[in-house]
């Protein structure tokens, strides 16, 4: 069932063109990503769809029973009730419905009404379809859903009896996002809504919109997140969209794909262009090849001419460098502990940490724990209350703010860069900026005026310019746009120092981090891997947590202990083999994939004339195939032996 179609939408803001012949598309559990550059138009796109913003040309068909959800980005909830309430009035009819049914309950007991035997029947009967109604629309639900998103957005350790009015920002975000998550809309059109979310509560997240009835539209510049939701992405790139089958892995690889193709037809085409030009103008004089020479110049008038495939906008290019190499011990924590007000409770305690040069630590942990705090300290812009911390020799440490308070507001771009290193000549400055994407007018811009991804842009340019050994970055993700995100990591995976780091981020943190340091108020752990190994650590701390709940209770009925032993052996050993098999599942998925894409691409070169005719080489591609073939047989056999 289509519940939204858009046709050839166009949409201007005075004289400059944001969006153009826009067709999109959405269906009943559709999980659709709209992606893009910042300034693309991917927020106008959905207040268009929402019926908050107009739009210039073309059609929005709905039909008319469709109801539509949006969240803006970083919207918060404003009201002066409680938590609770405010929650509970998303479910002010199914209220208003339980008071009928327990007045009706009340008339029902009256003894005047027992002795009138058609009013009793008639009111029966009407209490009857209520209730069944009642029963319908959740009314004996409703409380635990509430319950369920509160404590899913980390409301958890909250008094649901605590006004809106006195949470911070990021906390009225989550509760916007519960209440718009409460009422169900068949359409729910999401902008960002992984802001102000930590780990736990984007997984928590993910899970809820994986099976939610209706459909989402979804704008996010969190790649795991839309790899995990999404099944449809929307390109929007040179005011047009494109649609991609698939999640957002997917739309890349797609993306890549389709512009080789495109760019190898155009070429082609343009190669015989050429050819036939050529023929003309040699032949169109001469009287034995005059007709071919005018047949060809029709063939190059009726010719449908390809345009070039456009490629992606200009992408920000640097690199992190160090000036001097530091000594292998970078930094020692020992029992740090943090208090923002001594007399009160410690934010974090018992912190023990090595860093290593080389070393690449990604810090997680819930919001609140003191992450920012942490990396705070070891930039000494705090002091812990106890505990021991030691800067190892050499230590340059260069610090990434994510609210970007370094910058001076009243000063331009090229200042903000150039006060710092007044020896560089302007020339370089300019340049440095340019590879962040500040070009001519837009370095005299002030930095007051610069929208969250420019600001994040500079900052980082700034961090480069230090040539730090020891990088401390806390979100450097936040508020750039995908592409910068992947020129980001891409110069981090080659810097040659150290990193620490907080993020939320967990397709970056994948990237970047050789360990995972697990932050808690009591306690910090250190994983040896990135942050899938992390997750996977903590199912099966999980999982045996779970076994031995089972073997305890097992031994309260009072089994031998031998069995109880047994038991616990072999669940143990039966989870580790049903990990074993749906990891080698996954292993022989990528590579049958991988293999098709051989055979495909070997078939595609076995139609090209130069390959056909060269026996020597078309034999070994033949070859080749079969080889491949043989492969995929015999995975496909073991495949279904697992799977079945």
């Amino acid at each position: 069932m289509i519940l939204m179609q858009l046709n050839q939408l166009t949409k201007r803001f005075g004289a400059e063109l944001i969006l153009e012949n826009i067709k999109l598309e959405v269906q009943m559990h559709d999980r659709l990503a709209i992606v893009g550059r910042n300034g693309a138009g991917k927020s106008t796109l959905l207040k268009m769809m929402a019926g908050d913003m107009s739009y210039d040309s073309g059609d929005i068909f709905k039909p008319k029973d469709v109801t539509m959800g949006y969240l803006a980005q970083n919207t918060g909830l404003q009201s002066s009730d409680t938590i609770w309430n405010e929650m509970e009035s998303v479910f002010s009819h199914i209220k208003k419905l339980e008071k009928e049914l327990r007045t009706m309950e009340a008339d029902m007991a009256d003894p005047d009404l027992l002795n009138d035997y058609e009013a009793y029947q008639k009111l029966l009967k009407t209490y009857d379809d209520k209730q069944d109604y009642f029963k319908m629309t959740g009314g004996y639900q409703y409380e635990a859903e509430i319950k369920s998103v509160l404590n899913g957005l980390n409301f958890h350790n909250f008094d649901w009896s605590t006004p809106i009015s006195s949470l911070s920002g990021g906390q009225k975000t989550r509760l916007a996002l519960g209440k718009l998550l409460l009422t169900k809309p068949d359409v729910l059109i999401l902008d960002e809504p992984t802001n102000h979310l930590d780990i736990d509560t984007l997984a928590w997240l993910e899970g809820y919109l994986q099976g939610y009835e209706g459909a989402v539209v979804i704008v996010s510049h969190d790649r795991y997140f839309l790899d995990k939701v999404v099944n449809t992405v929307y390109e929007i790139a040179h005011q047009g969209s494109k649609k991609y089958h698939g999640n957002y892995s997917s739309y890349l690889k797609k993306k890549e794909e389709d512009y080789e193709l495109e760019l190898k037809h155009y070429e082609k085409q343009q190669s015989e262009i050429k050819q036939m030009e050529e023929f003309v103008q040699k032949n169109i004089v001469r009287a034995t090849t005059s007709k071919r020479a005018q047949s060809r110049r029709k063939q190059l008038e009726k010719m449908d001419k390809l345009d070039k495939p456009k490629a992606d906008q200009q992408s920000a290019k640097f690199s992190f460098q160090v000036e001097k190499k530091s000594g292998n011990d970078v930094l020692k924590l020992r029992d740090l502990a943090f208090s923002y007000n001594r007399e009160a409770p410690y934010l974090f305690e018992h912190l023990s940490l090595d860093v290593q040069r080389g070393d690449s630590f990604a810090l997680v942990g819930p919001n609140g724990v003191g992450k920012t705090t942490l990396l705070k300290t070891i930039t000494r812009e705090l002091e812990a209350v106890k505990g021991d911390m030691k800067i190892g020799t050499n230590v340059q440490i260069g610090y990434y703010d994510q609210e970007q308070t370094k910058l001076n507001s009243k000063k331009s771009v090229l200042n903000e860069l150039w006060d710092d290193y007044p020896h560089k000549n302007e020339k370089d400055i300019r340049t440095i900026l340019g590879n962040f994407l500040f070009s001519g007018e837009d370095v005299l811009k002030p930095v007051s005026a610069l929208s969250g991804g420019e600001k994040a842009r500079l900052a980082l340019a700034k961090l480069m310019m230090q040539e730090a050994n020891f990088l401390v970055l806390d979100e450097p993700t936040n508020h750039l746009d995908l592409d910068s995100k992947e020129v980001l990591e891409a110069a981090l995976v080659d810097y040659p120092g150290t990193l620490l780091f907080v993020s939320h981020d967990r397709y970056f943190i994948n990237k970047i981090a050789s360990q995972v340091v697990e932050m808690k108020p009591e306690q910090t752990r250190v994983f040896l891997g990135d942050y899938d190994y992390y997750v996977h650590k903590l199912q099966e701390e999980e999982e045996l947590r779970q076994l031995e709940e089972a073997e305890r209770a097992q031994f309260e009925t009072k089994p031998s202990e031998q069995e109880t032993k047994t038991s616990f052996q072999q669940d143990k050993a039966q989870k580790s083999e049903e990990r074993k098999r749906k990891r080698r599942i996954t292993e022989i998925e990528q590579e049958i994939e991988q293999i098709e894409a051989k055979v495909e691409e070997n078939d595609a070169l076995l139609c090209e004339p130069e390959i056909f005719q060269d026996h020597e080489k078309s034999l070994e591609l033949t070859e080749r195939n079969e080889q491949y073939q043989e492969r995929m047989e015999a995975l496909l056999e073991e495949w279904e032996a697992l799977d079945s």
